[in-house]
């Protein structure tokens, strides 16, 4: 029986050796046991925002109003009483010169000036005018603005009577979860 308790107990050292080797190390090299980690509640003493300044390149419609000038005439310009009218004066004055076949071709000669002038008359005589109109004009401009963005938190806490600072990246609350290890100092 004797021999039966040294093989058991030789058996327990190999394994207990296995699971000693197969723990996590430290940083620094030293072993430690993950039972002695866990997690506990701290309570959070302040929070102060981090602040940081961004320029932010914002679209802005600018509209303004134009003033243009535009060429306008009367529209007198589709009618032919005007040409018609020189052209029957013209046709009688043509008709009253010449004599015999000559005065046909006066007369043809006469209508024809007299319509030309007439309406050479008519178009001088137009009046043209310029009506100023405002038009509206927009175009979108980049504004830069300048602003304090949070970018992180300062969280001052106590645990166990002692006070710890972090930094994070969202407002804790008045709690905060905290991962506490305990080891042997050698």
């Amino acid at each position: 029986m004797n021999r039966l308790m040294k093989i058991a107990a030789l058996a327990l050292s190999v394994g207990l050796t296995g699971c000693v080797s197969a723990s996590p190390r430290w940083d620094d090299g030293s072993r430690f046991n993950r039972q002695h980690s866990f997690v506990d509640t701290a309570r959070v003493v302040k929070v102060k925002p981090i602040y940081e300044t961004v320029q932010v390149s914002v679209p802005e419609e600018q509209c303004w109003r134009e003033k243009r000038h535009h060429h306008s005439r009367y529209r007198d310009d589709d009618s032919y009483t005007v040409p018609l009218v020189g052209a029957i004066v013209g046709g009688v004055v043509g008709n009253q010169f010449g004599e015999g076949s000559g005065k046909t071709a006066l007369t043809v000669a006469g209508t024809l000036l007299g319509a030309s002038v007439a309406n050479d008359l008519r178009k001088s005589e137009r009046v043209a005018e310029y009506r100023p109109r405002h038009y509206r004009r927009c175009e979108i401009v980049d504004r830069i603005e300048t602003r304090e963005e949070i970018v992180g938190y300062r969280v001052k806490y106590r645990y166990k009577g002692q006070v710890f600072r972090t930094r994070m990246d969202h407002d804790p609350g008045d709690y905060l979860r905290v991962q506490v290890t305990v080891r042997p100092i050698e």
